[in-house]
């Protein structure tokens, strides 16, 4: 009987280890709809912070799937940075906060995202910053191919959510 319940728990272990992407992609959609912020622009984020990889920490700091750091994880009332659900939840939660502070343009709120938003309130995009360059070109370059995706999965559909509003 244990040994069946042990297999049983490795099993389930196992289909869930291959669906954390699946789920995270849901909960992306789930909160990019709930936040009013464009699903491919929230997912571009993840694929550049994170690759979609929930446990990782960068060597500032930041963690987990959207890359939250504590101060930002404590403003968007996330309390376990590596919850994929909460992680989520608060990054989509800051998306939408950066883009009412930047009126939605994405190039910028990509780069408040990564920089932080005093530093793009200050600066804009004309600062001399290389990483920030490149962070919001990988961005960008994820989120227009999520775009035409998503454009090939529904053409008849409207194409919303341009890069430039």
């Amino acid at each position: 009987m244990k040994r069946a319940a042990l297999m049983s728990l490795l099993c389930l272990g196992q289909v869930n280890a291959q669906a954390p992407h699946e789920t995270a992609s849901s909960l992306a959609e789930h909160y990019a709809r709930a936040y009013r912020v464009p699903a491919e622009f929230v997912k571009a984020v993840i694929d550049a912070e994170s690759g979609w990889q929930p446990y990782v920490i960068s060597t500032k700091g930041a963690a987990g799937i959207m890359q939250l750091t504590a101060p930002a994880a404590f403003t968007f009332g996330v309390t376990n940075r590596f919850r994929i659900d909460e992680n989520i939840r608060g990054g989509v939660a800051y998306l939408a906060h950066l883009m009412r502070l930047f009126n939605g343009e994405l190039r910028l709120v990509a780069a408040a995202y990564y920089a932080g938003e005093a530093r793009i309130q200050k600066l804009g995009l004309d600062c001399a910053d290389p990483d920030i360059c490149r962070y919001v070109a990988t961005v960008e370059r994820f989120y227009r191919k999520r775009r035409l995706a998503a454009i090939e999965r529904d053409r008849n559909g409207v194409v919303k959510g341009a890069w430039q509003r």
